[in-house]
């Protein structure tokens, strides 16, 4: 029997979280703030980076990041992807993979053409069920604060090959509940700027649940 092949997106966020289970999401900062966030998740030992570009007014910060990222050796995504044109925009600018807030044939169809790698949002089994069908195992679970820890559980057991980013609500004093749920991933903005979180962040990074996850 032939193994079917694994998904070129799989295969690049299985990389990219492989022991670090906590991702960056810098929203609605200027471009000079979003690199010092940046620096700052990266000197945390957080190697992945979104920045959403829900409006265009946006896309400098993202264009700084990418920058920051290339002098650093660092990656860092678009989030907020909904349409297949700003696919090409993350693209171009030089992200590296793209985060949306639901589930898009269209924008997945681009991203695939592209070879950018695409994590959907999805808040329902169906949409889990799409998303597998299409070879994405990767999906973003937003949002996390409305779905709860309980959720993430619940969809796991019909669907144990998912890997899922919790996003939404999310910060350094309930990202533990989230990641012993069976979250691949949390993902956190404000933590980075709020220093009585910091330590909170770096433990998740070196505690039990920042170990190479399989």
């Amino acid at each position: 029997m032939t193994t079917p092949a694994v998904h070129p997106f799989t295969a690049y966020f299985d990389t990219a979280y492989a022991t670090v289970p906590v991702m960056a999401i810098l929203r609605g900062y200027s471009p000079e703030r979003t690199v010092e966030l940046c620096t700052r998740a990266w000197d945390l030992g957080l190697t992945q980076v979104e920045v959403p570009i829900q409006t265009p007014d946006a896309v400098p910060s993202l264009e700084a990041a990418v920058a920051a990222a290339r002098e650093r050796g660092a990656e860092v995504g678009a989030g907020t992807v909904t349409t297949p044109e700003q696919v090409d925009l993350a693209h171009r600018v030089g992200a590296v993979f793209t985060v949306a807030p639901g589930f898009d044939p269209d924008v997945i169809a681009r991203s695939v053409e592209l070879a950018v790698p695409h994590v959907p949002g999805v808040s329902t089994p169906s949409e889990i069920q799409q998303a597998a069908k299409l070879g994405l195992t990767w999906v973003k679970a937003f949002p996390a604060s409305v779905l709860g820890p309980a959720w993430i559980k619940a969809v796991l057991a019909p669907f144990p090959g998912v890997r899922i980013v919790a996003t939404g609500g999310i910060n350094a004093a309930n990202a533990a509940e989230y990641l012993d749920a069976g979250a691949r991933v949390v993902s956190l903005g404000s933590a980075l700027e709020d220093p009585s979180q910091l330590d909170r962040v770096a433990a998740l990074l070196t505690g039990p649940l920042g170990r190479a996850q399989t």
